[in-house]
This record gives structure tokens, sequence and C-alpha cells, in this order.
């Protein structure tokens, strides 16, 4: 009986109506405590194996994932945003939807070593076969994992989650520097995302105590399938706007300078990566609680944009400025052609993140179907972009392709707020103070730049950063940015127990 309960409350969610908002912020608070042990773990993984490892290695990695990377975008077929996102759901609703994400993880697991031959041919690269296998039981693990970890979203385990997370990052981070020391070579880098997303798999099972049943051809699930479908259409687009650079990079100049870019692109999405993953955590299943009030749902959007660029426009306003010598600290001196990439990269980086909020906006609103249509009419724009740019190198492709992502962006939110109460304005109010704080930041940082061409680079490092902080903190000076600052502030807890009372408002 105990266990029959425990099953039904896996897939009811009116509990979670009560205290939505300190339930949504203190899930925040442990994703991003979750998030910081995380990057620091991928950071030093990161560090470690470019020390360790050839340029060349990374490359040869990268034409693969390049191209798996696609399989994996449309690996779960959305079905986790489906269980997530949909009001009310079933035991045999979920099973369905599990073997389904088992038998595509099966059949894109298949196609990927059928594969294998033809990026031998299209790269000239012989070694290719076997990392291409190896690499294709990722589709696998993904299968058995998807629905599992959608559960634990719906009903907002953000503790439950952090553990899986961290513990997965402590078994995989040591053992591809295990076997990086011990001579392995690029099959250090094959093995960490087979191992961290396999001890996920297991951790997610083990928490969320559910055994999906057999298939049923009596249940319906065409609708969650459909919504489904769009959303993982989106996401496949997605990721070929995504790998479209390294694809063309990698056939047009080969595996050296994809290795330069490849790790500058890494390297700067580590902090992407980490702070998009537990805003999503938070972002999609709160937002789906509050579908039913357009208002509402439109503050709780606005108070997340803000935050995040916040958190994120002085962290990548910094390794504008601060370039070449981070690329130097953390991957070594042969990688300083990289550097000019990074720089470039990393106004990229703040369009990313907020182009990933309006992915969450829409999902959350069920409006799958305007989501593949908007990433549909950006994929040849972007990819041309990147042609445009291949002939000048890695910077050239850089840099055209962040230029044409500034230059759609507004088109992409006013598309993205149809039917919503959100508008530019709103946004632009929300988001203006963070940047022109970190503006002044990124001028006295240039500017300190200019003299510390002598000094090593950790001094470097160093003086840009003070005279980053320097520029930055004379914008306190201005009310409307010291008050905003001052609101993001009060998110952060002194003590537990009155948690919620402080945040009651924040997003209100």
């Amino acid at each position: 009986m105990a266990t029959q309960q425990q099953t039904l409350d896996i897939f009811n969610t009116n509990h979670l109506q009560t205290d939505l908002k300190g339930r949504s912020v203190r899930g925040g608070l442990v994703t991003l405590t979750s998030q910081g042990v995380q990057f620091a773990m991928q950071s030093v993984s990161t560090v470690v194996l470019a020390h360790l490892l050839a340029p060349s290695d990374f490359g040869l990695v990268a034409m693969v994932t390049a191209i798996t990377s696609l399989g994996q975008a449309f690996a779960d077929l959305g079905l986790s945003e489906a269980t997530i996102q949909h009001p009310e759901i079933n035991h045999d609703e979920v099973s369905n939807l599990f073997w389904v994400n088992v038998g595509i993880g099966l059949l894109l697991a298949a196609i990927t070593v059928c594969l294998a031959p033809l990026l031998v041919a299209f790269y000239h690269e012989p070694r290719l076969k076997a990392v291409t296998v190896v690499t294709s039981l990722t589709f696998v693990i993904s299968g058995l994992r998807v629905q599992h970890s959608a559960l634990l979203q719906r009903n907002m385990r953000y503790l439950a989650m952090a553990i899986r997370d961290v513990t997965a990052y402590v078994v995989a981070v040591p053992l591809a520097i295990v076997l990086a020391l011990h001579g392995a070579g690029y099959w250090a880098i094959v093995v960490f995302p087979l191992a961290l997303n396999g001890i996920g798999m297991i951790l997610s099972w083990v928490m969320v105590r559910w055994i999906p049943g057999l298939p049923r051809r009596n249940t319906n699930v065409r609708s969650l399938i459909k919504f489904g479908g769009n959303v993982a259409a989106s996401y496949f687009t997605m990721t070929i706007t995504r790998s479209a650079d390294n694809v063309l990079i990698g056939w047009f100049w080969g595996t050296a300078p994809l290795g330069l870019y490849s790790r500058a692109i890494n390297l700067l999405f580590l902090p992407v990566r980490q702070l998009s993953g537990p805003a999503r955590n938070v972002a999609v299943p709160t937002l789906c609680r509050l579908q039913d009030d357009p208002e509402r749902m439109a503050r709780f959007y606005l108070r997340l944009a803000n935050v995040i660029v916040w958190i994120t426009a002085p962290i990548f306003g910094f390794l504008f400025v601060a370039a070449t010598p981070v690329i130097v600290l953390t991957l070594g001196s042969r990688w300083r052609e990289a550097g000019p990439v990074f720089q470039i990269l990393a106004v990229f980086a703040l369009g990313q993140l907020l182009f990933e909020s309006i992915v969450w906006l829409l999902i959350s609103r069920g409006q799958s179907q305007r989501l593949l249509k908007l990433v549909l009419i950006m994929c040849p724009i972007a990819v041309g972009s990147y042609m445009i740019g291949l002939p000048f190198g890695i910077r050239g492709v850089a840099l055209s392709g962040t230029i044409v992502m500034l230059m759609i962006f507004p088109w992409v939110l006013k598309f993205s707020f149809h039917g919503t109460t959100l508008t530019l304005r709103r946004v632009g109010s929300r988001i203006m103070c963070p940047i022109i704080a970190s503006l002044a930041g990124m001028a006295t940082g240039e500017l300190a730049s200019r003299f510390t061409g002598a000094l090593p680079v950790i001094e470097q490092i160093l003086f840009i950063a003070a005279a980053y902080t320097a520029g930055s903190a004379l914008l306190l000076l201005v009310k409307p940015i010291r008050n905003e600052l001052t609101e993001i502030l009060k998110l952060l807890p002194s003590s537990r127990g009155n948690l919620s009372e402080r945040l009651a408002g924040a997003f209100d």
C-alpha cells in the first residue's frame, strides 16, 4: 500500500501549489550550489585534460560529437518536457513514454554505429570509427534515464537532483583524469560523458523508485508525443545550428584549428551550462504551474531574466577583456591562439543564455509548434553566417555568427512574446542595468589590459579584474542600478527558517 501511494504521489503535483514561490527559490539556491560544485569540478577536468592532451585529441572527439549531438538532441523526443509540462499524467502514460525513449535510444545508437564509416571517409580519419561506436552508448543511457529525470523535475525535487549530479561528477572527473595520466589520450575525453550520464541514470532510478510498466495500447499518449515531437525537432534544429560551426571548421581547416575553437567554446560555455541547468530545472516546472495566470507568469519570467543577466553579464564581460590571459592560465600557452575566439564568443554566450530562457517560456506555455517555427527560421540564418566567416578562419566564424545573432535577437524576442503580456520594453528595462554596469567594467578592464602585457599571467588577470570591478562599482552611484542590485542581494537569505517569508514577493 505504501509503495502504491508513493507511485501515485509521483504523478500528482497539486501539493506543489502550496508555497510555490518559496519552493522555486529554495530550489534555485540548492541547484545553484550544486552547479557551483559541478562547475568547479568540470573546470578542474578541463584545465587538467587540456594540459595532459593535445589540441588534436579534442579536435578528433569534436568531429564525432558534432554529429552525435544532433541525435542526442532528438534522443528523448521531447518527452521529458511533455511529462513536466502536462498538468495531469499517470503511470501508464509515463510507462509508454519510457519505452518510446528506450526504443529511440537503441535506434539512434544503431544509426550512429552505421555512420562510423561515413565519418571516417568524410574527415579522412580512421580513428573515428572506434570513437563513434563507443560514443553511441550515450543514446542507450539517455533512453533509460529520460522519464525518471523528468519525474524528478516535475515534482521539483531539487535536492535529489543536486545530489545525483554532484555524485556523477565526483566519479566521472577523476576517472577521465586517471585515464589521461595513464596515456589513454582522446579516450579519456570519450569516457567522461559516458561515466557522467551512466551514474546519473542509475541514481535517477534509485531516487524516483518508479518501475515502468509494460507498454499498453489503450493509453492515449498521442498529444504528449505530438508536443514532445515538436520540442525534439526544435532541439534537433538548434543542435544543428550549434554544431554547424564545428563541422564546417573540421571539414575546411582540420583537427588542430577545430581543437582550438572547440576548447575555446567549451571553456566559455562551462558557466553557460552550469547556469542554464539550474535555471531551467527551476524555471520550467514553475512556469508550467503558472501557465493559467499570464501576468504572473510574465512577472516571473522578467525576474528570471533579470537575475540571469545580473549573474552572467559581469562574468562574460570580464572574460571578454581578459580572454587571452584566461586561456593561457587555464589551458596553457599552446592554446593562446584561441584567445581572440574566446573573446568574441563571450558576447555570444550571454545571448545564448537569454535565448535559452525563451525556449523555457515557449515550452512551459505549451507552444512547441511556435518554438519549432522559430528555430527553423533561425537555423539557416546562423549556418549561413558561419559559412560567410569560414574562409577567414576560426575567428571569422565566431565573429560572423555573433554579429548575426545580435542583429536578429530583438525579432526573436518579439516573436516569442506573442500571446503574452511581455514586451521588448519590459524585458529591456529588466536587463538594462546589469548590462550598463558590465559595459562600464569592460571599459576600465580594457584600459587596464593595455598596461599588463609584460606582467605574468596571474598578475594580468588580477589587475584586469580589479579594474573591471572598480569600473562596475562606480555605477552603483546610479540609484536605479543600486536599487536593483539590492533587490537581487535580498534573494540571499541569512537563515533557512525565514527563507519563504523573505522571498514571498520575489516574483510578483
